[in-house]
C-alpha cells in the first residue's frame, strides 16, 4: 500500500495555515490508515484533523483545527492508495486487449474495482465484489455505480466474461439496488453474441428483475486492427438498424410500464443504421452522456445556443489513468477544458474543426448550417484501425498526419476529449504537431464561442 502524498494545498486555506506543503506523504488521519481518496475525504471532513506525515524521510505531526464539513484545503496525487482490484474477466471483445504494444503503461491497467466506478464512471462487472464492498457502498452511499450487465441470462453472461463467476454476480446488482444505490448499466452488443433474441431477453430481464436500474446504455463493440478474437466482427448497416429498432421498441414499453424510457442508444448506432438522432429531450436529462449516449443531440442543442445542454467532457474509459479528480469525487482533472494557442497565428485563414470520422457526420451539417465557412478535418484513426471512429481515441500522430496536408494560416480547433493532460494517447503534444491548434472543451457551446473568436 502506497502512502498518499500531497499535490496541492490552497492558499490560506486550513491545511496551509497548519503547515502542510505539497509532497508530503500521509501516513496517517486521526490515527487511521486511509485506502482511497473516499476515505481521505471522510476523514478530513471532521473538525479535528491529527495528520502523521512523512516530510524528506522525517516523520512530522499536524493538528488542524477548523470547522466540519470545511474544507480541508489540500489535494492528493492519487485516487487509491492500495493496490488497483483488477479485472479477472477475459471478455473477448475487451479494448484493453486491443490495444497496441508501446503505449504509457498505465493504460493496460484492467480494473474492476468499484471504487474507480463511484469516482470515475468506469464500468464493473462485480465478479469481484463482496459483502464486505456492498457493506461499504451502503454505508458510505457510494452512488452512483456503473454496472457492465452485457445479458441477464447467466450462461450467456458467463461466456462472455469467460469467468463463471459472470453467472451469479449480477447478484449483487440485485442487492445494491435494494440498499438504494443508485446504479447505470451497460450492454456491450457484439454481433453474433448477444444480439437479437439475446438482447431482447436482456431487456425484458432488465424490466422483470432490475427496473429500479437508473439508466441502461447499448453500445456496440469496438474492434481494432490488433484484435486476435477470430469470431468478433462489427455490425453491418442491417444488423445496427435491427438494434435501433429492438431497443426502441423496449423504450415504448418501459415508458409504459415505469413512465420512463430506461435504455439508450449509443449515437454510433444511429449513425451506423443511418438513421436521424433522436431529440435532446429524448435522452431524459443525458444521464449516459460520458458513455456516449445522445452527445450528437446535446452537442446539437447547445451548438444552437441551448447552453443546459452545453455537456463537456466528462469521465469515462481512459480517464482515470493519469491521476486523481483535481477537486471533488467527480471532478474534471486539471488542465481539462481550457484553450491552448502554442504560438501566434494569423486571423486571416479559414476555421477547421478536427474530428474523427463519427464526429464529422455530426458536425459537418451544423457548421455547414452555421454559414461561418468553417470546415471539418476527418482523421482518419489509421493507428487502431478497425471500427473505432470517435474523436476520443484519436491519436498523435494520426492528427499530425491530417495536419500537414492542412494549409498553413488557418485556425485549427481539437477537442480536448482528445487529450490527457496534454498528451495523446500515443503520448504527442501538442507540440509534435504541423500546425498550431486551439483545444476546446467538447460541448457544442464551446465549439460555437471558439468559432467566433470567444471563449467560455
Amino acid at each position: 500500500m502506497s502512502l498518499p502524498r500531497v499535490a496541492a494545498v490552497d492558499p490560506g486555506s486550513p491545511a496551509e495555515l497548519a503547515g502542510l506543503l505539497p509532497g508530503d506523504e500521509i501516513v496517517s488521519i486521526n490515527g487511521r490508515v486511509p485506502r482511497d481518496v473516499i476515505q481521505y475525504r471522510l476523514l478530513v471532513d471532521e473538525d479535528e484533523v491529527d495528520l502523521e506525515l512523512r516530510r524528506g524521510g522525517l516523520e512530522v505531526d499536524l493538528s488542524i483545527r477548523k470547522t466540519a464539513g470545511a474544507p480541508l484545503g489540500a489535494e492528493v496525487t492519487s485516487a487509491l492508495f492500495d493496490r488497483v482490484r483488477t479485472c479477472d474477466n477475459h471478455c473477448e471483445f475487451c479494448f484493453i486487449y486491443q490495444l497496441p504494444k508501446g503505449l504509457r503503461r498505465s493504460l493496460y491497467m484492467k480494473d474492476d474495482d468499484y471504487r474507480l466506478s463511484f469516482l470515475y464512471g468506469n464500468f464493473t462487472t462485480l465478479t469481484r465484489f463482496t459483502e464486505a464492498d456492498l457493506e461499504r457502498v451502503v454505508a458510505e452511499r457510494l452512488s452512483p455505480l456503473f454496472v457492465s450487465i452485457h445479458a441477464t441470462d447467466p450462461e450467456v453472461r458467463s461466456r462472455m466474461l469467460r469467468n463463471p463467476r459472470g453467472a451469479v454476480s449480477l447478484r449483487w446488482l440485485r442487492a445494491l439496488l435494494d440498499h438504494g444505490i443508485e446504479v447505470h448499466g451497460q450492454v456491450v452488443v457484439c454481433p453474433g453474441a448477444n444480439d437479437g433474441a439475446v438482447l431482447e431477453s436482456t431487456l425484458a430481464g432488465i424490466l422483470d428483475r432490475y427496473p429500479d436500474l437508473a439508466t441502461a446504455a447499448v453500445v456496440p463493440l469496438g474492434i481494432s486492427r490488433y484484435s486476435t478474437e477470430a469470431s468478433l466482427r462489427p455490425h453491418s448497416r442491417a444488423q445496427a438498424e435491427a438494434v435501433v429498432d429492438l431497443v426502441e421498441s423496449w423504450q415504448q414499453t418501459f415508458l409504459e410500464c415505469l413512465g420512463r424510457r430506461l435504455v439508450f442508444l449509443a449515437d454510433e448506432y444511429y449513425l451506423m443504421a443511418g438513421r436521424p438522432f433522436p431529440p435532446a429531450e429524448a435522452y431524459e436529462g443525458f444521464p449516459q452522456h460520458e458513455n456516449g449516449i445522445g452527445m450528437a443531440s446535446a452537442f446539437a442543442a447547445a451548438f444552437g445556443g441551448d447552453a443546459g445542454a452545453a455537456h463537456g467532457r466528462k469521465p469515462g474509459f481512459f480517464a482515470w489513468v493519469d491521476g486523481a479528480p483535481a477537486q471533488g469525487y467527480r471532478a474534471p482533472r486539471q488542465g481539462q477544458g481550457t484553450a491552448v494557442t502554442l504560438r501566434p497565428r494569423p486571423r486571416s485563414g479559414s476555421v477547421a474543426v478536427i474530428t474523427g470520422t463519427y464526429g464529422a457526420e455530426v458536425l459537418g451539417p451544423l457548421l455547414a448550417g452555421e454559414g461561418s465557412g468553417a470546415r471539418t478535418v476527418v482523421v482518419e484513426n489509421g493507428f487502431f484501425g478497425g471500427n473505432i471512429g470517435v474523436a476520443g481515441l484519436l491519436t498523435g500522430q494520426d492528427v499530425a498526419s491530417a495536419l500537414a496536408t492542412q494549409p498553413e494560416g488557418d485556425r485549427y480547433l481539437l477537442p480536448d476529449v482528445c487529450l490527457s493532460e496534454g498528451r495523446f494517447l500515443d503520448g504527442l503534444g501538442l507540440e509534435d504537431l504541423p500546425r498550431p491548434v486551439e483545444v476546446v472543451a467538447s460541448d457544442g457551446l464551446s465549439l460555437r464561442l471558439a468559432l467566433a473568436g470567444k471563449s467560455r
